[in-house]
């Protein structure tokens, strides 16, 4: 094996894959990454067993090879080296020899037999997105996530197919949220699948780097292949795509429609804006141990309050298009703010019933935010 790459490119690769390993490795060969060394390419891969990282990257081949290096250590070294390229030649089945400028190493490696195989995807169902929009789609629900281990059905975001159309889900029991997206080719028999949150995490993290991302997936396993043809604001230099192959969480995801309100009484138009600000402030006052603000719509205003007996209260108003019925109704201001942060739309939409009653955070583009009331004190 021998290639020469740029340094930059690799360092950025290696970092790329880095987040693929786990802090305490249950196997030594799950701290390396796999070097495949084929014509013009080089395939940088990691997995921790349950999520994998290929970062493909071109470079100038003269032989062709695999060997396993421990990532920490090789990642720290490349980003540390002096030159503009890097040399790197096997030197025997499990060390090698890397050269940039005047600084030459040699690192110990396994061979690749330990390593893990990562999954085909021969016959699975495939959807192409703009990465943006993939990304967008998954800020707008990800918050909502559960992180309740003994829940583990809501560890993740639901992917739903059906009526042309794809939905993303993700609750913990107390906030529900959902976006909607048209896709053009019939999707009904797509099986539903959810996507864990380390995956989440990572796919939203890799989702800025080029223009499309193809998705292939089955009842078992997803990957996303990540095209990077742009130079991005974080100066990631490399050339080629990065893949990110994961496990689906296994089971049934509870019946998320059950939790949509069928109808609301009411329903106020808000600036996004105005409102995300207005809670943040007031939430200053709540205590830990009641951590809620009360919505108050009354009068063609709507009081946004908070208080506790350690820090005192807060009031603070703002005009609105309602002169029906006072109601008031408290939540958790991180159950507002969060999505009012993700969004990008001047206005949302609130919907309510009673002070019992879920609240609704709707836009125009198919986003729906349900959020359960806390008991008025």
């Amino acid at each position: 094996m021998k290639f020469t790459i740029s340094k930059n490119a690799f360092s950025d690769g290696l970092q790329q894959v880095l987040h693929a390993v786990s802090l305490r490795a249950s196997l030594p060969i799950l701290s390396h990454v796999k070097l495949d060394v084929r014509e013009n390419n080089v395939t940088l891969t990691t997995t921790n067993l349950d999520l994998g990282i290929q970062c493909h990257m071109t470079a100038m081949v003269e032989a062709e090879g695999s060997i396993a290096l421990p990532v920490k250590k090789l990642a720290t070294i490349v980003k540390a080296l002096p030159g503009q390229e890097v040399s790197v030649e096997e030197s025997s089945k499990s060390h090698i020899i890397l050269r940039s400028g005047a600084a030459t190493f040699k690192i110990g490696g396994l061979g690749v037999e330990e390593f893990p195989k990562l999954p085909l995807f021969a016959e699975a169902h495939e959807l192409r997105f703009e990465q943006s929009e993939l990304r967008e789609m998954l800020r707008k629900v990800s918050y909502a996530q559960s992180h309740d281990e003994n829940r583990y059905l809501l560890n993740g975001v639901f992917f739903s197919f059906e009526d042309r159309m794809l939905r993303l889900v993700a609750t913990d029991g107390r906030r529900l949220a959902l976006v909607c997206k048209a896709i053009e080719s019939e999707v009904s028999s797509f099986p539903s699948i959810i996507l864990p949150a380390k995956t989440v995490a990572e796919l939203e993290r890799l989702l800025d780097h080029g223009k499309y991302v193809a998705m292939k997936f089955n009842e078992k396993q997803v990957s996303f292949d990540i095209a990077v043809d742009v130079v991005d604001e974080k100066e990631l230099t490399l050339e080629g795509s990065i893949e990110l192959i994961s496990k689906v969480v296994e089971g049934h995801y509870p019946n998320y429609r059950q939790v949509l309100p069928s109808s609301a009484e009411h329903r106020i138009k808000i600036d996004r804006e105005l409102l995300g600000e207005t809670v943040q402030r007031v939430a200053l006052v709540a205590s830990e141990k009641n951590y809620s603000v009360c919505l108050r719509m009354a009068d063609h205003m709507l009081e946004v309050s908070a208080k506790s007996s350690e820090y005192g209260e807060a009031h603070e108003s703002f005009a609105i298009n309602y002169d029906e019925t006072p109601v008031e109704i408290a939540f958790n201001p991180q159950f507002l703010t969060e999505p009012l942060r993700i969004l990008q739309s001047d206005d949302v939409f609130f919907e309510f019933k009673d002070e019992m009653s879920p609240g609704v955070l709707k836009t125009l583009d198919d986003f729906i935010c349900v959020i359960m009331p806390l008991r008025l004190r």
